[in-house]
C-alpha cells in the first residue's frame, strides 16, 4: 500500500511517497503552485502514478500545540483535495519537519540553490516517514 506524503505551503507542495510495504519514504518532486484547480490536477497524476491508497498532509501546528492562520490554510486545501480525490487523508504534525530537513541539508553541504529547490520535498519526506514510523 503506497501513502503520499504532502508539505502544503503557500507557494509549492513537497510531495514524498512510501514504498509498496509502506516502510520508507522517498521524496518524488515540489509541485509549484499555480492554483487550486492546477495542484489537484498534478496530484491527481501522482495519485494515479504511484497507486497510491492514502494521504498524509503536514499540519504546521505553532509550537505550543494551536492552529494558526497556515494550518488553517493546509486544512482547507486539504478538504478540497478530499472532495477531488476519494482517498483518506490523514494529518500530521510537522513541526520541526522543515527545521530538520534544513540541518540535513546542510550536513550535506548542499549549496543554497540546491537546498531551496528541494527543501519542500524533503520536509514531505520526513512527515511521511514520521508517520509510517507511528504505525510499524
Amino acid at each position: 500500500m503506497r501513502i503520499l506524503g504532502l508539505d502544503v505551503g503557500d507557494r509549492t507542495i513537497g510531495v514524498a511517497v512510501s514504498d509498496p510495504l509502506g516502510l520508507t519514504a522517498q521524496g518524488i518532486t515540489t509541485i509549484r503552485r499555480k492554483g487550486i484547480d492546477n495542484d489537484i490536477e498534478e496530484l491527481k497524476k501522482i495519485c494515479a502514478q504511484y497507486e497510491v491508497q492514502k494521504i498524509v498532509s503536514g499540519l504546521p501546528k505553532n509550537m505550543n500545540g494551536t492552529l494558526g492562520p497556515q494550518s488553517e490554510k493546509v486544512l482547507e486545501f486539504c478538504d478540497v483535495l478530499k472532495s477531488e480525490i476519494s482517498l483518506e487523508i490523514i494529518m500530521w504534525d510537522e513541526r520541526l519537519t522543515t527545521v530538520a530537513a534544513h540541518k540535513a541539508m546542510l550536513e550535506a553541504d548542499l549549496s543554497r540553490s540546491k537546498r531551496k529547490k528541494i527543501v519542500d520535498k524533503i520536509a514531505a519526506t520526513y512527515i511521511l516517514q514520521g508517520y509510517l514510523d507511528s504505525i510499524y
